[in-house]
């Protein structure tokens, strides 16, 4: 084959020119392959390491880029550049299950990962968060573990149900992220339908140092949908790679999503004597104490044109702070201000802060050095250690003391994890099924528990996960025992008259009180 003009040459990765592409080097028209074909040794290498080890958790997701937009004041909180009146950041969303691997369905029921990167103009800002205000776990110690029942089975490598009610009965913290992982919005429609939460309680400073608490809310403009469990097991048999395919296309035939930002706000004093621990992740602020702060817009306007080096390859962690923003006691956000960065640097390499879509859009001036795949030089003569006398980036000591003094306060940490009246582990879970979720959201949550637990769960777990059920709400934790046991004497009495058992969910058992 010839090349045109205006059609550019094949080059190897060093950009000399390669004189075909179709056939190896051999010892005459059919003998055997020359080792020194150096293009072809490259080719077969490279692809042999095109792919990096997939995320453990999240590993399934896509994203887009887009613009944060300031549109209210809330100077008053924080001093951070992002979040000043009129402010427009450039920013990457990545959404994911957490799940599920690579190739799973995107339908499946699983929180779901909402990761936000904003490259403001005093260095990048992460937010890790997921579509639901709070977690199974308060403590990351707990976090593996939580995970290996959620993944598959060591001997079979299937995915087990029984192992999954096994932990989380377990851990009564868990009741209420079940609780909205079986209720509607454990299945979004889209993700452009679905809302976003910082989920942990952030820490923010304004310009007079003055420390607030802080928790994000990402509301959708495209209002909440979601899919029923039937349609969500046909589509993914239909499209697995549905969320995947709407979002690219949404935003390729110009219908960007937009969501609503929005704060809750606690003055730093506040958090001593609040009637729960404001930062334990099982919870959630209420808004009738803490009222929605509106910010701004977050709108998504541009789909990658690289997936593996936009979205694979996009690295968010809580560590990444900027200044008017800190961290709080909260446990599981302190564990994964080391798991996530490390995460990356197992995953990517020790500089993946120098991969394009995961670098800042300011100057870096760090003494990180050396170390594979290392992009960027010192520049000449620049001291590669701190202190020093030559002129080199010198830290900040008011950076450190702006964002970490409640690590000081040793009695303020001592307080937050004092147990208080409203501690309980079930008692939120039992408000969102009793005054927030309506007749309907009850019966199909009703439908969605029994049948997830219908999946081949052994006797020992039923009787735990309806003690569990009860504990949230006992009408509730009744309907689930009284649809599953049914069901099952169904299926025990077509076994004996020699039927195929059913595990279909009885509808008219959903209406039972």
């Amino acid at each position: 084959m010839t090349t045109s003009p205006t059609t550019p040459r094949t080059t190897n990765d060093f950009g000399a020119p390669v004189g075909s592409d179709q056939h190896s080097l051999t010892v005459g028209p059919n003998g055997p392959i020359l080792l020194h074909d150096h293009y072809l040794i490259e080719k077969l290498a490279h692809f042999n390491r095109e792919r990096v080890p997939e995320r453990v958790v999240h590993a399934k997701g896509s994203g887009a880029f887009g613009t944060l937009r300031v549109t209210q004041d809330v100077s008053r909180f924080t001093k951070a550049a992002l979040f000043q009146p009129g402010t427009e950041t450039p920013m990457l969303a990545r959404f994911s299950t957490v799940a599920g691997e690579q190739g799973s369905p995107d339908t499946w029921r699983d929180p779901r990962g909402f990761a936000l990167k904003f490259y403001t103009s005093e260095g990048n800002y992460d937010l890790v968060g997921n579509n639901t205000p709070v977690f199974f776990i308060r403590d990351t110690i707990q976090f593996p573990d939580f995970i290996h029942s959620q993944k598959r089975r060591s001997d079979t490598g299937l995915r087990d149900n029984d192992m999954q009610w096994d932990f989380w009965t377990a851990v009564p913290a868990s009741a209420h992220q079940v609780t909205w992982l079986m209720g509607d919005r454990g299945i979004p429609r889209t993700w452009r339908h679905m809302d976003g939460f910082g989920s942990h309680t952030f820490q923010w400073i304004n310009a007079a140092g003055e420390k607030f608490w802080v928790k994000y809310h990402f509301k959708t403009d495209q209002g909440i949908e979601f899919f029923s469990q039937d349609d969500a097991d046909a589509m993914a048999g239909i499209d697995g790679d549905y969320h995947r395919r709407d979002l690219s296309e949404a935003i390729e035939r110009g219908d960007f999503p937009t969501w609503t930002v929005h704060v809750q706000v606690m003055p730093y004093d506040e958090a001593r004597d609040y009637r729960f621990n404001p930062f334990d992740l099982t919870k959630v602020w209420s808004q009738k104490d803490y009222p929605l702060i509106e910010v701004g817009t977050m709108e998504l306007n541009r789909n990658p044109e690289d997936f593996f080096a936009e979205i694979e390859q996009a690295a968010f962690a809580p560590s990444t702070l900027v200044p008017g923003i800190g961290l709080s006691p909260d446990k599981m956000l302190l564990g994964r201000v080391f798991s996530y960065a490390d995460a990356h640097r197992y995953r990517i390499g020790a500089n993946y802060a120098q991969v394009p879509v995961n670098a800042p859009k300011v100057e870096v001036h760090s003494y990180s050095q050396a170390g594979a795949m290392r992009t960027e030089n010192y520049p000449k003569g620049r001291p590669v250690y701190a202190p020093n006398s030559h002129g080199g980036p010198h830290a900040d000591p008011s950076a450190v003391t702006e964002t970490d003094t409640w690590t000081t306060d040793s009695e303020f940490v001592r307080q937050a994890y004092t147990l208080r009246e409203a501690d309980d582990d079930f008692g939120q879970a039992g408000t969102l099924v009793r005054e927030v979720l309506d007749d309907a959201a009850r019966d199909r949550l009703v439908g969605n528990i029994s049948g997830h637990l219908l999946g081949g769960v052994s006797e020992p777990t039923l009787v735990k996960a309806f003690a569990y059920w009860s504990s949230v709400d006992a009408d509730l934790g009744a309907r689930i025992e009284t649809v599953v046991r049914e069901t099952l004497r169904r299926g025990e009495a077509d076994t004996a008259g020699n039927s195929s058992p059913s595990t279909d969910v009885d509808e008219d058992q959903l209406t039972q009180g």
